[in-house]
């Protein structure tokens, strides 16, 4: 999922903006808005970059006129509009071959909305912001933050994912964290893989294909792996990015994240009970032994 792709700095942004915007928007899937409008300002300045490849266009005719999506997806991301121009001007005919794509990206809204009112079948608490698809600058798929959703439009490749694309970000919205510095790689993995558990239950999507069938395929090598790194803070090889000692993808952290959500879900009881404890989750260590799904390799 290119939601993956996140720059470490701006994961320990979105992890501190979460909980600050909850409170902020209502508990009313209708009330929840989606916007488009920045995919339509970026086309036009990429029009009128075409016409004078010397000049940038982005600050004045996307980034100055833009929502309170690009102001919130700028930081990291696109950083500013000379950055994003060097990015256009490098990759022109990526940007290109995906504008059909972006444009189609309205007409899901009914999809996207749809989850939201799972959610709160699921969560009644569950805080419902607008949703802003913007264009970016090729690193990053989605994020959260005080004034909503963003979803970075040129990475979606698949049109008819962004339902789960906005769902798994909708999860993220929602979770509480305890105060930390640098999360250790089984925190930052329970989040993710939880975003990526409620995200599918809420969408009936699950998210990357590449990633879940590798940690299927190897999953005992894996998890002995795993919990030899899960308490420190190195992220590498797991999430958002690899070292390519192995044939390994991207995100096995999702994978993971996931299995342990799952574990913990089919144990409960009372299933709208543990919905609830996976979104405001204390303690990982503990919540991992709850689930027991890595209990044979932690003896």
């Amino acid at each position: 999922m290119q939601l993956k792709t996140i720059l470490f700095s701006a994961l320990l942004l979105c992890i501190c903006s979460y909980t600050f915007a909850q409170s902020d928007f209502s508990n009313s899937p209708d009330s929840a808005k989606f916007i488009a409008t920045d995919i339509d300002n970026f086309w036009k300045a990429f029009d009128q970059f075409k016409k004078d490849t010397t000049q940038n266009p982005f600050g004045p005719g996307y980034i100055a006129i833009g929502s309170k999506g690009i102001s919130g997806f700028t930081p990291d991301r696109i950083q500013n509009a000379d950055h994003l121009f060097k990015m256009v001007k490098k990759r022109q005919n990526d940007y290109a071959k995906v504008r059909e794509s972006t444009l189609k990206i309205k007409l899901k809204e009914k999809q996207c909305r749809s989850t939201f009112y799972a959610l709160k079948y699921l969560y009644p608490e569950a805080k419902f912001p607008p949703v802003y698809f913007v264009i970016g600058a090729y690193n990053s798929g989605g994020t959260s933050g005080k004034e909503g959703l963003f979803i970075g439009a040129e990475m979606q490749t698949n049109v008819d994912n962004i339902p789960y694309i906005v769902a798994h970000e909708l999860i993220h919205f929602q979770q509480t964290f305890p105060e930390s510095g640098s999360p250790a790689l089984l925190q930052q993995s329970i989040i993710e893989g939880s975003a990526d558990f409620l995200g599918e239950m809420i969408s009936g999507t699950r998210g990357d294909d590449e990633a879940n069938n590798y940690g299927d395929a190897h999953a005992d090598a894996l998890c002995r792996e795993f919990v030899s790194k899960m308490n420190g803070t190195d992220y590498q090889d797991w999430l958002y990015g690899t070292s390519k000692k192995d044939d390994r993808p991207n995100d096995l952290g999702y994978w993971i994240g996931y299995k342990i959500t799952a574990a913990y879900y089919a144990k409960a009881k009372d299933k709208k009970q543990a919905i609830h404890d996976i979104l405001n989750i204390k303690d990982y260590p503990e919540f991992l032994k709850k689930s027991g799904y890595l209990d044979k390799y932690l003896k």
